[in-house]
């Protein structure tokens, strides 16, 4: 076995319709975590009083 210290591969940036996921760099222990990223899907619209008959 050899003793160089194992690393992560690259991984490229997932994208689909609503979420972006990235992948962060490895801590001090070696984890390396994904960041997720999600775009709003949903519009959001001013409240305005209905008109009264």
């Amino acid at each position: 076995m050899s003793d160089a210290p194992k690393t992560r591969p690259k991984v490229p940036d997932g994208k689909s319709r609503f979420l972006t996921t990235r992948q962060m760099q490895a801590n001090e222990k070696g984890y390396v975590g994904y960041d997720t990223i999600w775009e709003s899907f949903q519009k959001e619209v001013p409240y305005s009083t209905p008109k009264k008959p």
